[in-house]
C-alpha cells in the first residue's frame, strides 16, 4: 500500500550506489534509476544529483526519506494488527546472523520453532553484521542477530528496533603446552609479548581484539591473519600465534588448543543483539522468532 519506489530510495540511502541498490533488490541498475526518476517527477522534486560517476541524494530526497521511514514503521504496525486477526500459527520468519550466533543461538531457536509451530517456515542465513541493515530494509531478513559496531544501525535509528540477546565472553586461545594453558584464568596483559592471529576482514571481531588489548595496555603484534574459527584454531594449534575467540565459537575437536578464560577489568566480551524493522516485532511469526531466540540465549 506504500509506493514501492520509496523502499528503493531507502535502500539507496543504505547502500550508497545504484548498482548496490539494484543488487540488494534483485533489480537492474536501469530499473532503479528509472523508478527514482519517476518518483521525483511525481513528487515534483529532484531526488538525485550527479557526483562524478555516482549519484547522491538531494535535500529533497532526505525530506522524502524522513517521511518514508515513518510510513514504513506504521505499515509494519498495520501488518502486525492485521496479523492479530489471524491465528498466526503459519507464515515465515527469516533469520540472518553472524556465524557463532547462527550456530549457538539461531539454530536452537529454529529447532524450537519447528517443534512448537510446525506450520511456521524458518529460513536461516549466515551474514556479517554490516549486512544487517540492507537485508532488513530489502525484506530479505526479518530478524538480524549481529555484533553492534559503527557499521550496524545506531541504537536510535528510527528504522529499526533492537534488543540485547547475550553478552558473550572472549577466551584466549593458546596451543596445548603453552605456559598460560594450565594456569586457569589469565589477564589479557599476560599475553602482551605473544604473536597474535588477527582477523582484519572480520571487522567486529578484529576491532574488539584491538580495543581489548589497548585497554590492557599493549598493541598486539599481528603475525598472521585468519577469519574462520577453524583456521584460527589450526594456526594456534601449530604454534603460529595466539588469538581471541568468542565463547560460543565452535572449534575443531582435533586441534590441540586450550581456551583460557580471561579475568580483570580488560577481560573482553561482545554483545550480541537482535534487530528488526521497527514496527514488525509484534507480527506473530517475528514475535515467535524473537521469543525463541531469547529462550535459546537463556539456555
Amino acid at each position: 500500500m506504500i509506493d514501492h519506489r520509496l523502499e528503493t530510495l531507502r535502500v539507496l540511502r543504505e547502500r550508497g550506489t545504484v548498482t548496490a541498490t539494484a543488487e540488494a533488490l534483485h533489480l537492474t541498475p536501469s530499473t532503479v534509476s528509472q523508478q527514482l526518476r519517476r518518483l521525483g517527477h511525481d513528487l515534483g522534486v529532484d531526488l538525485l544529483e550527479a557526483q562524478g560517476r555516482r549519484v547522491r541524494l538531494t535535500a529533497a530526497a532526505h525530506t522524502v526519506l524522513r517521511h518514508a521511514d515513518v510510513l514504513a514503521a506504521q505499515w509494519e504496525r498495520a501488518r502486525a494488527d492485521l496479523a492479530g486477526h489471524r491465528a498466526g500459527t503459519a507464515g515465515q520468519v527469516r533469520f540472518c546472523a553472524v556465524s557463532s550466533a547462527l550456530a549457538a543461538l539461531v539454530a536452537p531457536a529454529a529447532a524450537r520453532l519447528r517443534e512448537d509451530h510446525p506450520a511456521l517456515a524458518v529460513h536461516m542465513s549466515e551474514k556479517e553484521s554490516e549486512d544487517a541493515a540492507h537485508l532488513l530494509l530489502a525484506r530479505r531478513c526479518d530478524i538480524a542477530v549481529v555484533i553492534p559496531s559503527e557499521q550496524t544501525p545506531a541504537p536510535d535509528d528510527a528504522r529499526f528496533a533492537q534488543w540485547p540477546v547475550l553478552d558473550e565472553p572472549q577466551d584466549l586461545l593458546v596451543p596445548a603446552g603453552h605456559p598460560l594453558a594450565s594456569r586457569g584464568p589469565a589477564r589479557l596483559a599476560d599475553a602482551a609479548g605473544e604473536p597474535w592471529i588477527g582477523s582484519p576482514d572480520r571487522f567486529d571481531q578484529h576491532q574488539l581484539m584491538l580495543a581489548a588489548c589497548a585497554a590492557a595496555g599493549f598493541t598486539p603484534r599481528l603475525a598472521h591473519e585468519a577469519n574462520e574459527w577453524f583456521a584460527v584454531s589450526a594456526l594456534v594449534a601449530r604454534g603460529f600465534g595466539i588469538g581471541l575467540v568468542p565463547r560460543l565459537a565452535p572449534l575443531p575437536p582435533e586441534d590441540d588448543v586450550v581456551r583460557v578464560p580471561l579475568r580483570g577489568a580488560a577481560a573482553p566480551s561482545r554483545r550480541i543483539i537482535a534487530i528488526v524493522r521497527r514496527g514488525s516485532e509484534t507480527q506473530p511469526p517475528i514475535a515467535r522468532g524473537l521469543d525463541a531466540l531469547r529462550a535459546a540465549a537463556r539456555r
